[in-house]
């Protein structure tokens, strides 16, 4: 079908690849190889992410909006520089990695006893003197475990011992609490919305909770797990008591070593799963509805994919209105035919021959040009 001189539209909606390419370098790379092919063709690009690292980057290309970056309190407690992503004066967009990421943190200083995230509140604080009142949080990638007190801090919650002292920073801060209050919280939080990207359904406490989880990646012994848990049940106990805050029967309470309950009980965020919250925000349905082929990707597919990842989240989309949707990759580990019933029509990878991960990884935008050419060319022919 012509459409005012241009003959195809192709929306191209990729997530990242991870330590390789970003998903707006992949969606670039992807165009360039359809536009050797046909000029003519019309390119719609929509970098994606499913809430975890690369969500802010991904939402400020596809929305035009700018990053803004501030001095905040790194997670071992040392002054970092932060971005965020600033939309039309009104929304942001965070990533939580930003500011208390495993990069951020030597492994030889990994200790969620005390790594805090009191940055991740100066941020909204930040982003709240600009005039924001809407928020995009994702809470992928957090090397923390103190449940998001430090952040709740950071924004005014009183949180303190038997004494009445502020609770120390990190996962130890937890057994030690003895009130909370939301009395000297900045007020202008409650007029604003808060939509926390996650993609797990722990519980805060527990054997499949915050601590043991995803404790010991962050540094954590199992004497260390079995204290931080034991923190966590105060706090979730206190937080009930308290505030009224019922977390323990919350799926993702737990996410980013309990950030996610802080979300919940601080900032009344709702828990959303991230690809659903990226492609509504950036509206993809309405770009994908008279396509006639999406391009979709990330870094490796394999049967986890059909859990709430990228390309199976873009294809549930295309798939409502017929369109065909091929998904790029760096590494096909697909076992399980299900895959194709989301909406997927077909999977290949960007490697071209019997190539190392360091050098697939460097030539990554090289090798996406050269499959996005070829498969429009193969497509293209098969239209006529």
């Amino acid at each position: 079908m012509e459409r005012n001189g241009l003959s195809l539209k192709t929306v191209i909606a990729p997530d990242s690849f991870k330590e390789s390419m970003s998903a707006p370098s992949v969606a670039a790379a992807v165009e360039r190889g359809i536009l050797k092919v046909d000029k003519n063709t019309e390119t719609i690009k929509v970098p994606l992410a499913d809430g975890g690292e690369g969500t802010m980057e991904a939402l400020v290309d596809s929305l035009d909006g700018t990053f803004m970056t501030h001095t905040v309190t790194g997670p071992l407690g040392e002054k970092i520089q932060a971005r965020y992503g600033l939309i039309e004066q009104e929304m942001a967009v965070m990533d939580i990695a930003e500011v208390v990421g495993f990069h951020l943190i030597p492994k030889e200083k990994r200790n969620p006893l005390h790594t805090t995230t009191y940055g991740i509140g100066e941020l909204i604080l930040h982003a709240l003197d600009q005039g924001v009142s809407k928020f995009i949080i994702g809470l992928g990638g957090s090397g923390t475990n103190d449940g998001g007190i430090g952040m709740a801090q950071a924004l005014g919650a009183e949180i303190t011992d038997k004494d009445g002292n502020d609770v120390p920073f990190g996962g130890e801060g937890l057994s030690k609490i003895h009130r909370i209050s939301m009395t000297q919280m900045d007020e202008r939080l409650g007029a604003c919305t808060f939509n926390i990207a996650c993609d797990v359904k722990n519980p805060l406490t527990g054997p499949k909770g915050a601590s043991y989880t995803y404790g010991p990646q962050k540094g954590a012994d199992p004497e260390m797990v079995s204290l931080l848990d034991v923190g966590m049940k105060n706090y979730e106990e206190i937080l009930k008591r308290d505030i009224r805050v019922d977390v323990s029967q919350i799926e993702g309470a737990g996410a980013a070593g309990g950030l996610g309950t802080a979300c919940i009980a601080f900032l009344n965020g709702k828990m959303r799963p991230g690809i659903e919250l990226v492609t509504e925000v950036t509206n993809l349905e309405a770009h994908i509805k008279d396509a006639d082929l999406v391009i979709t990707g990330e870094g490796k597919i394999d049967d986890q994919t059909l859990y709430g990842k990228t390309p199976v989240g873009v294809a549930a989309i295309a798939k409502k209105y017929g369109v065909p949707v091929i998904v790029i990759t760096g590494a096909n580990h697909v076992t399980s035919s299900k895959i194709y019933e989301t909406g997927i029509n077909a999977i290949f990878s960007i490697t071209d021959g019997p190539i190392g991960l360091d050098e697939a990884m460097e030539r990554g935008e090289q090798l996406t040009e050269k499959l996005a050419e070829n498969i429009i060319r193969f497509y293209m022919k098969c239209r006529k």
